[in-house]
């Protein structure tokens, strides 16, 4: 391999969300950190060497993305997955997370209904309530350790709550799942048949596993708001950096409108460096991370297998964050996340994304083999019983 994830990086004193904020998030000190979405390896090198290039200029002032930023997120995504969109349908936003608020205000009214898919990232659920609007579940079925949607469920929600928005994840975080085409059709018709605005949050579209294929949505929905970001992909959450693909010029138009409400203008500077570079240079570190991920997700997969088979891994379709079913155990969710911080881990506990996640837990495994190791076995010393 060309590229070397085996490093272990002091992350410590950098004012890092996942590891300097213990006592600030009511965690002990000592911890072993594994839950927050941003993975333990440095950014792909050539993407360090263009900021680095731009750092050395000195000069930060305000920045707009010219035609080769866009054009590089424009092959990304038609070479990857086939969906092409046009430079005019991009609206470039600051974050994802800060993009799905501003579409709930622009898509929506107060006390309208927007539906999602429990449990989800946690997110989902502030952007929603935080805004005035009516929260509304269409929980996900677990079945034999696997998750499927509960399309009568889905449809009888939207009639009976009026709902006026959907916010898909897809692929699905927590829980993996890459919905089929056949899946997204389906959902699809259901929204299209009551006049329902879908946004697919589509952040962990690079990372998909065993053969399984991710469909954009905009494939089969032009109407469709998607959104996405370099900063799961390339380790690029801090320069705060993402792209909205809107085709319908109604909705684009009034997203970009509730966007220049907020007061908000450019993007990071150093973040259109970042993404530009990300998705030119950035290929070949992927297949690599990927590759290197995949190793990740089969030690884990043997060693709850042989060391802790209480403890039932929810095969990964996607994502390097994996979803760990303790419900063998009988505990509270308290009594869990208890035993999780006396072995000296910080994982997510199931239910920060909703009651679907009660008896779960989260675990991030974007990191160099050995951290892996080292958790495993904490895990292992608390939970051999």
């Amino acid at each position: 391999m060309k590229y070397n994830f085996d490093t272990v990086i002091n992350r410590n004193g950098t004012n890092s969300i996942k590891y300097d904020f213990a006592c600030e998030k009511g965690k002990p000190q000592g911890l072993l950190p594994m839950w927050v979405a941003d993975m333990d390896f440095s950014a792909p090198p050539e993407v360090l060497a263009d900021i680095q290039q731009a750092v050395a200029h000195g000069i930060f002032g305000y920045s707009e993305p010219k035609s080769d930023y866009y054009d590089a997120v424009i092959e990304w995504f038609r070479n990857h997955f086939g969906y092409r969109i046009e430079q005019d349908e991009i609206v470039k936003v600051p974050g994802l997370v800060y993009g799905l608020a501003q579409a709930v205000r622009a898509f929506t009214l107060p006390n309208e209904a927007v539906m999602i898919q429990t449990p989800v990232y946690h997110p989902f659920y502030d952007v929603v309530r935080g805004n005035g609007r009516i929260l509304v579940s269409n929980p996900l079925i677990y079945h034999n350790g696997k998750y499927s949607i509960d399309f009568k469920d889905f449809e009888q929600k939207i009639t009976d709550y009026g709902v006026k928005l959907f916010i898909l994840c897809s692929p699905h975080n927590p829980v993996g799942r890459v919905w089929t085409r056949e899946e997204l059709e389906r959902m699809n018709e259901i929204c299209v048949k009551y006049g329902v605005i879908i946004i697919s949050d589509e952040i962990h579209c690079d990372f998909t596993w065993n053969g399984h294929t991710h469909t954009c949505f905009g494939l089969l929905n032009e109407n469709a708001v998607i959104a996405t970001a370099p900063s799961k992909t390339f380790n690029l959450a801090g320069l705060q950096v993402s792209n909205v693909f809107i085709k319908n010029e109604e909705l684009r138009n009034k997203l970009k409108a509730e966007v220049s409400r907020s007061g908000y203008s450019q993007l990071n500077t150093i973040g259109i460096v970042a993404c530009q570079s990300a998705y030119t240079k950035g290929d070949k570190w992927l297949k690599e991370l990927k590759a290197y991920l995949e190793d990740n997700i089969k030690t884990i997969r043997e060693f709850l297998a042989t060391r802790l088979p209480k403890i039932k891994l929810v095969e990964p379709q996607a994502m390097y964050l994996l979803w760990l079913d303790f419900s063998q155990y009988e505990l509270t969710q308290a009594e869990l996340d208890r035993r999780v911080e006396n072995a000296k881990l910080w994982l997510n506990g199931g239910t920060m994304f909703g009651a679907g996640g009660k008896g779960f837990q989260r675990i991030n495994i974007a990191c160099p083999k050995s951290v892996l190791m080292d958790a495993l076995e904490k895990l292992e010393k608390e939970f051999i019983s």
